[in-house]
């Protein structure tokens, strides 16, 4: 009876037909891998999530309609592309907030740079506030003037408000109090009301066609000087806010 093991023998012994005894021993070799990005790809990739998200943001004017998918669309990659960059969609929505918060603050900081007194850096970093909502109006609606504004949504942590700004102010507001140019009040409650003055020029200025018929300058001049002078100590001044 022919050997049941001769088939398989013939059948190696055809696949070895023709093989250098080194073909014979190679391993095969394993499927190549995914090439690495090349340093400073994947920080150009994060920045093009960023740009992306601002965009859609500004297109539907609601975070709520702008969600991981849409965003790796826009770009041209997979939903698992963006989450090697940003751990869920809050933290990208965060990122693109503190993005032009960063950008707002740098813009104010340099226009009070040039001055020591408390007073006057208070002034111009209302004045600077609306400049730079005129000069991006577009960054300046996703933070404050989209449906739900995202940054309003929940409040925000330390980290946004120091990239707001608005800790600086707070911060600007207690060296005028300790300067004595400014009423011992609590400095948060004159931060909120002087940030919405200027809230309210710039978003009336981007929002209403030729507002105002005064003058944009001469407004803004305006109310700050009457805030600042509204602020200055006097006999009858609101509650005393201890100084530190």
């Amino acid at each position: 009876m022919p050997s049941s093991t001769a088939p398989v023998a013939a059948r190696a012994v055809g696949r070895d037909a023709g093989m250098t005894p080194a073909m014979k021993t190679a391993v095969p070799a394993e499927p190549s891998r995914r090439r690495r990005s090349r340093k400073g790809e994947g920080e150009r990739l994060r920045e093009e999530i960023l740009d992306a998200t601002s965009h859609l943001l500004l297109q539907t004017g609601d975070h709520e309609a702008v969600n991981i998918r849409s965003v790796a669309k826009a770009v041209g990659v997979t939903p698992p592309s963006i989450y090697l960059h940003f751990a869920d969609k809050a933290a990208l929505i965060k990122a693109v907030c503190g993005r032009h918060f960063a950008s707002l603050e740098q813009s104010i900081e340099v226009a009070v740079a040039g001055t020591d007194d408390p007073a006057e850096q208070l002034r111009l970093r209302g004045r600077a506030y609306v400049d730079f909502g005129l000069e991006h109006p577009e960054q300046y609606r996703i933070l404050f003037m989209s449906r739900r504004a995202v940054v309003c949504d929940e409040p925000p942590d330390e980290e946004l408000k120091a990239a707001s700004g608005f800790t600086a102010l707070v911060d600007n507001v207690v060296r005028a109090i300790e300067a004595g140019a400014v009423d011992a009040v609590d400095p948060i409650l004159v931060a909120t009301g002087l940030w919405t003055v200027v809230h309210g020029i710039t978003s009336l200025a981007i929002s209403v066609p030729d507002y105002p018929v005064s003058g944009l300058d001469t407004l803004v001049d305006h109310l700050l000087d009457v805030h600042r002078r509204g602020l200055r100590p006097s006999s009858f001044s609101m509650e005393a806010w201890p100084h530190r």
